[in-house]
């Protein structure tokens, strides 16, 4: 019966292996865009470009927010909660 049902289902090959891209892509890009790294970077960066006098309070203080912001929404991810 395995045999059968995979000849059966033959003709639709090419469209499990579109699913199967979409799939690893969606995973990739999922794991990118939860990554931590990038945005700690970020912080660091930022941080450097204050102390540096490169940036303002407020730029500063207004960025960093957004960028905690993200980091809470990546850890939520991770426990598996959302925000």
């Amino acid at each position: 019966m395995g045999l059968l049902s995979h000849l059966a289902t033959l003709p639709l090959a090419p469209v499990r292996g579109v699913a199967w891209v979409m799939q690893r892509t969606l995973d990739a890009a999922e794991q990118e865009y939860y990554d931590p790294e990038p945005v700690e970077r970020e912080l660091a960066e930022l941080e450097r470009a204050l102390l540096a006098g490169e940036i303002s309070e407020e730029v500063f203080d207004r960025r960093e927010d957004e960028l905690l912001d993200r980091l809470d929404e990546i850890r939520a991810h991770a426990q598996g909660t959302d925000i």
